[in-house]
């Protein structure tokens, strides 16, 4: 049975874990609908500005923490831009590189380790919420494929061209088991609500369910787990797959349903938007309602599309209404539950 302390807030607490794109742009809807919030955030991403970083210094990547301080960030507009500004160099040493990647990694020297780093921004920031690494060392992402063979490296196992099985991840420095971050249990454990996603199934998501301690509090939670499903299939990771499969994916790595609500679109993504996705992504994902509702206890459709000049991506206001109304709507079964215990 799932256990845990009962919060007691009056604003919902919700927190969201993964990595990405997604994350950010959950988090900040969430925010501007004054939730309580906690992003708890990937540390096995080697490619890009990350991956440069983390090899020249062995330090955890800065990129996605760098995503979600700015996405809770109380400050002025200008000083986002700032922090988010990316070099424009012909030298590569620079090209590329946001600028608050350089911060965060000049704060972690400063401070010794990431964890104190990153509130020490937060707080500089105006963060209205928490921010937490999923682990405080750099973790390495393994994939064993359906062929039977293994590849490693975030950035690179979808590369191979195969269809991945599992994944599962070590430290990148080898030295004992993979322990989650400070907080990050507690914040589990507390929660009204923890969501997952959107993001890349096995790179985004998985890396930080597969931290042991991480993936056994998601079992034990009291918090309602809500899994927000991708709207296009990715290559390399989810080709052909529906919502439903996603699903099952989850719980084959942690052993056992744990999700209690899946949040799934099923507007119609036009021809000419699926044409206009970056080679990475295919087709949209197929929602498969009753494979859905044998494996979840809830499944919430709508059409939570946002589509653009810029391609295709979930209307984060209206997800995050939809998780703000559940949430309070389990924050208030638990305060009947608490009054009649008293």
């Amino acid at each position: 049975m799932r256990q845990g302390n009962k919060p007691t807030s009056r604003r919902p607490n919700i927190v969201v874990i993964g990595g990405g794109t997604g994350l950010p742009v959950i988090l900040k809807s969430l925010k501007e609908l004054n939730a309580q919030l906690t992003g708890i955030v990937t540390v096995a991403d080697d490619g890009g500005s990350s991956g440069k970083l983390r090899e020249a210094f062995n330090s955890v990547p800065p990129g996605d923490l760098r995503n979600v301080l700015t996405a809770l960030s109380d400050i002025p507009e200008l000083q986002r831009a700032i922090f988010q500004y990316r070099f424009k160099s012909k030298d590569k040493s620079f090209d590329g590189h946001a600028i608050g990647n350089f911060i965060i990694q000049a704060t972690t020297e400063l401070k010794g380790n990431i964890y104190e780093a990153i509130q020490l921004l937060a707080k500089m920031m105006h963060v209205d919420g928490s921010v937490y690494p999923s682990a405080e060392v750099p973790l390495v992402l393994h994939a064993r494929y359906k062929d039977g063979t293994t590849g490693s490296g975030e950035s690179k196992i979808a590369q191979a061209g195969k269809m991945i099985d599992y994944v599962a991840v070590s430290r990148a420095d080898n030295h004992g088991p993979v322990e989650p971050g400070r907080k990050v249990i507690s914040a589990i454990m507390n929660a009204d609500m923890v969501v997952l996603g959107p993001g890349s199934l096995f790179t985004s998501i998985l890396p930080n369910l597969m931290i042991p301690d991480l993936g056994k509090a998601l079992l034990e939670t009291s918090a309602k787990v809500v899994y927000i499903c991708n709207i296009m299939t990715q290559l390399g990771e989810t080709e052909d797959f529906t919502d439903a499969e996603h699903v099952d994916v989850l719980h084959r790595h942690l052993g056992q349903p744990f999700i209690d609500i899946a949040l799934v679109n099923n507007g119609h993504v036009p021809f000419e938007h699926v044409s206009k996705e970056n080679s990475e992504y295919l087709y949209q994902v197929k929602h498969d309602f009753k494979g859905l509702s044998e494996q979840v206890p809830t499944v919430i459709s709508d059409n939570f599309l946002s589509l653009s000049e810029k391609g295709v991506f979930h209307d984060g206001p209206k997800v995050a209404r939809e998780l703000f109304k559940t949430a309070n709507d389990v924050q208030g079964r638990r305060r009947v539950m608490d009054g009649y215990l008293k």
